[in-house]
C-alpha cells in the first residue's frame, strides 16, 4: 500500500507520539548501550566540599555550628513577646533551667528563623494539680505561628491533637512517648518553613519532623496553617523568617539546653 504525502505526515506524527510516550514512561530505565564510555570518577562530586563541624561530645548538647538560645546562665537571647523592649519575664533556677512565671507572658527569641533544626528540653511542674489541657500546658511556636504542643501527657487523657507532641489542633503525634513530670523530655525538630508565591498565596506549606525522647512522633507532616484554637487552620498571609516563641499558659513549665541550627 502506498501513502500520499499527507497520509505519510500523519503516520509519522502518530509514530513519533507513541515513541515519545514510551520514552517518557520508561525514562528511569538505563539505556541498553551507554552513549559514552563511563568511568567511576565521572559520577563523583568533589565541589563544593562538605563543611566540617564538631558534633557534641555529650548527646543532646549543641554541635559547633549551632546557635545556643539557652544554656542555663542567662536569657540574653530572649525578650518579652508582648513588649520587645522588655526582657523575658521568666526566671532562671540553679543556673540550669528557666521556669515560666505564670502571668508574665510568652517569650520570644531576638533572632529570626525559617528552616531550622531545634533541640529543646522541657519538663512540666513536679506537682500535678490539674488535668487535661490545664496540666503543664505550654508550646513552641515556629515563626511565631505554628505550635508544637507541650503538655503533661503522662497518664493524662485529652484530645489527641492537643496532647504533647501534637501540632496543636492539627496533627496528633504517632505515639505518646512522654516521661513523668519528675523527668526531662527532649524535642528534636526539623522544621521547613512555608513558601509563598509572588502574589502572597501559599506555594508550599510548612512541614515538620519531631522526635520526642528519641522516638519519631511527627514524620515530615504538612502543617495546615496558622495555629488556631477555634476554626480551621490556614495561611492568611505570606511572611518570611520570624521568631521562635515559648508559651506562658499559666503553668510553671521548665526549659533547658535549647539550641538551633539554621538550615
Amino acid at each position: 500500500m502506498k501513502f500520499n504525502f499527507l497520509q505519510q505526515f500523519f503516520l509519522m506524527t502518530i509514530l513519533f507520539s507513541v515513541g515519545a510516550v514510551a520514552q517518557h514512561k520508561f525514562v528511569s530505565t538505563p539505556p541498553e548501550v551507554s552513549p559514552m564510555p563511563m568511568k567511576p570518577e565521572m559520577t563523583e562530586i568533589w565541589e563544593p566540599e562538605v563543611k566540617i563541624i564538631a558534633p557534641a561530645k555529650i548527646l543532646g548538647n549543641a554541635p559547633s555550628d549551632a546557635i545556643v538560645l539557652f544554656d542555663g546562665k542567662n536569657l540574653d537571647q530572649w525578650v518579652s513577646k508582648k513588649d520587645t523592649n522588655n526582657p523575658a519575664g521568666w526566671k532562671i533556677v540553679d543556673n540550669d533551667y528557666m521556669e515560666v512565671v505564670p502571668g508574665s507572658g510568652d517569650i520570644k527569641t531576638k533572632m529570626l528563623f525559617g528552616d531550622c533544626q531545634l533541640h529543646l528540653e522541657w519538663s512540666t511542674p513536679d506537682e500535678v494539680l490539674d488535668g487535661g489541657q490545664a496540666r503543664g500546658n505550654s508550646g513552641v511556636f515556629f515563626q511565631n505561628r505554628y505550635e508544637l504542643q507541650i503538655l503533661d501527657s503522662y497518664n493524662n487523657r485529652t484530645y489527641s491533637n492537643g496532647q504533647a507532641g501534637s501540632i496543636y489542633k492539627d496533627h496528633p503525634p504517632l505515639v505518646n512517648a512522654v516521661k513523668t513530670p519528675l523527668e526531662w523530655n527532649i524535642y528534636d525538630v526539623i522544621y521547613t518553613a512555608p513558601r509563598f508565591k509572588a502574589d502572597g498565596k501559599i506555594d508550599a506549606p510548612a512541614r515538620i519532623t519531631v522526635f520526642l525522647n528519641g522516638v519519631l512522633i511527627q514524620n515530615n507532616v504538612t502543617i495546615n496553617g496558622l495555629t488556631l484554637y477555634t476554626g480551621l487552620h490556614n495561611y492568611p498571609s505570606s511572611h518570611g523568617d520570624d521568631v521562635i516563641s515559648l508559651q506562658d499558659h499559666g503553668s510553671k513549665n521548665q526549659f533547658r539546653n535549647i539550641w538551633i541550627r539554621k538550615l
